[in-house]
């Protein structure tokens, strides 16, 4: 699936802000404390986030932990599906993007 210009900008935004909290503490300490304002003060950008909606920003840094993220189950009735979607979908095909951790079953198993 192609990114829309949009999402590429949001995505490169994202990436900034993790760096920025990977190398410096005191703004990862600001950016769990208070997203938005540690976002709009370090963008120059102002965040607008969907009405009702909330940024909860948890670091996960700790290597020795394997974090799962449980996100809210997609809605038919909240996507617009392209063509290319549509045709996945008829052929049987999923359009979810979900990325699955591997986790290890044996304790003397290297991974994690």
């Amino acid at each position: 699936m192609k990114l829309t210009d949009k999402q590429k900008k949001s995505q490169e935004l994202l990436q900034k802000i993790i760096n920025k909290a990977w190398e410096n503490t005191e703004f990862k300490e600001e950016l769990i404390a208070n997203p938005i304002a540690a976002i709009e003060k370090a963008t120059g950008e102002r965040v607008r986030l969907p009405e009702g909606k909330t940024l909860v920003v948890k670091d996960q840094t700790n290597e020795s932990t394997i974090y799962i993220n449980i996100p809210a189950e997609p809605k038919m009735e909240d996507m617009e599906l392209n063509e290319e979607q549509l045709e996945t979908i008829a052929g049987g095909g999923s359009i979810w993007p979900i990325s699955i951790p591997t986790l290890p079953t044996d304790p003397d198993q290297d991974g994690y």
